[in-house]
């Protein structure tokens, strides 16, 4: 007879299908709707306001006050609902190890994003969507003399090619920067969601958390953030598409390294590749976002292969780890009560 304690399963070590149980329905009921009552809550003054042609100082306080929406859940959720034990493991915050592995995924978290985003320029570009100029950097240069003359300030001294470069060298720099705002969605979304809805499968937990990732930025982009010249339902549409193929890489992050840290990193690193849009971009052209960059279809194709692949080699699933003490224990205090219960049964 073995020794050890029966190891109780983690929702992210979820092999099979399963329906969820009535207490994760309602758990995910109460996470969703503090999630999202909180950003609408937040966006309200853009609403009431001048949108996103508001300063742009009030915009970036609302920004960062929203992304911080679903932490706020995912924390309550732990604390004050279902009361979990281990909260920093159950979302993902610890342990920080296998260190290897941690520094291996988080490295991946970094670089990978900022392929994507880059790789969806000259996509674009082959497909006749994306006005590229990926030489003489003409967008970039138009950008900079508006932003100078309306700083009133003198002429670029620096050379353009040398002043791109710091720009794409700066990329794994503002992955770092970002971090903590990232981790604000990331805590929710794959830190508490993702692992929650795991009993479902690989495939239907990824594919729902990207959809309600992509719904919850409807106060932003029923504004005309992301999308600014499609109709409300079309750019919340595309959003969700690119929240479903960006969230499914974030998701293998989250999941492979059992830590949310690769995953924050890599939204980190996702945003701050953002502004690489421009910096190719051909000066007096139109972008198309619901074409073009890694916000458009164009930009979906090498996501979607890469999660293909991803899926179809099995790197969704949990590597496998020593069993723990704490691993055994009980996740929740109203586990622990029920397992106590069931103990004392004759």
């Amino acid at each position: 007879m073995s020794n050890h304690a029966p190891r109780i399963a983690s929702p992210i070590d979820a092999p099979a299908r399963s329906p969820l149980s009535r207490r994760d329905i309602r758990s995910i009921a109460i996470f969703l709707s503090i999630a999202f009552v909180l950003a609408w809550l937040i966006a309200l003054p853009l609403w009431f306001g001048d949108g996103l042609d508001s300063p742009t100082t009030m915009l970036a306080i609302i920004a960062v006050a929203t992304m911080a929406s679903p932490a706020v859940a995912a924390l309550i959720m732990v604390f004050f609902v279902d009361r979990d034990r281990q909260k920093a493991r159950l979302l993902g915050l610890w342990p920080l190890k296998p260190v290897r592995r941690l520094v291996k995924y988080s490295l991946l978290g970094i670089f990978v994003p900022i392929g994507l985003v880059l790789v969806s320029l000259p996509v674009g570009a082959l497909l006749g969507v994306y006005p590229a100029d990926f030489v003489n950097f003409s967008g970039f240069e138009q950008d900079l003399a508006e932003r100078a003359q309306a700083a009133g300030t003198g002429e670029l001294t620096m050379d353009l090619g040398t002043l791109v470069a710091i720009q794409l060298l700066m990329l794994p720099v503002a992955a770092v920067l970002n971090l903590i705002p990232a981790l604000g969605e990331e805590l929710g979304w794959r830190g508490w969601l993702l692992p929650k809805l795991m009993p479902l499968g690989t495939v239907p937990a990824i594919v729902i958390s990207g959809v309600v990732w992509g719904l919850w930025h409807a106060p932003m982009v029923l504004l005309g953030y992301n999308y600014p010249d499609a109709p409300g339902w079309l750019g919340l549409t595309m959003m969700v598409g690119m929240c479903i193929l960006i969230g499914a890489v974030f998701g293998w992050l989250r999941l492979r390294s059992n830590s949310v840290w690769p995953a924050a990193l890599a939204h980190a690193a996702f945003n701050g590749a953002a502004g690489t849009i421009l910096i190719f971009s051909m000066a007096g052209e139109h972008i198309d976002t619901t074409q073009a960059t890694v916000l458009g279809w164009s930009g979906w194709i090498v996501p979607l292969a890469l999660v293909i692949v991803l899926v179809a080699t099995g790197q969704f699933r949990r590597p496998a780890t020593a069993e723990t003490a704490a691993e055994a224990e009980p996740t929740s205090i109203d586990e622990a009560v029920s397992a106590r219960a069931g103990g004392n049964r004759t």
